[in-house]
């Protein structure tokens, strides 16, 4: 059998809610250790650069440079010669360093937009499956309420809610909406 034709279903499904909620979190851990495994070694320099560059550490040292380098170069410590006078050595140093820091930055959201995909497509694929579930439940129940005779089972507004959602048709539809917001 196809790895893609094997059954989603866990085999050995624990029933304890507290035991359920662990194996998800370590299936989750999981998966986020073989994407980092699978990253290379540039995105793993560029997570470091942004993780420690989104730091408090990094204003604190970068603040303490740049306070430095004015008091060394307007001529408060008599004892330095000032060597950027202009500050045109700080501004070059300070734009190149943008540049590397963005490009830093844009890897490491590139590489987390494409996680946040894969997760919104699990959850998309769970309500989904959540769904069908609930409808055929529906069903089963009305049918049941419906053979003891529970009169609130005649009830019509329990019809649609027994019919399946089409995801293609609820996306087109917030298409049309949007569309309509943007014209409006």
């Amino acid at each position: 059998m196809a790895e893609s034709e094997q059954p989603l279903v866990d085999p050995e499904e624990p029933r304890d809610p507290s035991a359920v909620l662990m194996r998800n979190i370590r299936a989750l851990r999981q998966q986020a250790d073989a994407e980092d495994k699978r990253s290379g070694w540039g995105d793993r320099i560029a997570d470091v650069m942004t993780a420690f560059t989104g730091s408090m550490s990094f204003a604190v040292i970068h603040l303490l440079i740049v306070a430095c380098w004015i008091v060394v170069n307007i001529g408060l410590v008599p004892w330095l010669p000032a060597f950027d006078q202009s500050f045109i050595i700080l501004a070059t140093a300070a734009s190149v360093e943008a540049i590397f820091l963005s490009t830093f930055v844009l890897i490491s959201q590139n590489r987390a937009s494409v996680v946040s995909r894969r997760q919104a497509a699990l959850d998309l694929q769970i309500n989904l499956l959540t769904e069908h579930e609930l409808t055929r439940v529906l069903r089963l129940v009305r049918a049941m309420a419906e053979q003891l005779g529970v009169k609130e089972a005649q009830d019509e507004s329990y019809t649609a809610l027994e019919r399946h959602i089409a995801p293609e048709k609820v996306l087109e539809r917030i298409a049309e909406d949007e569309q309509n917001h943007q014209r409006s």
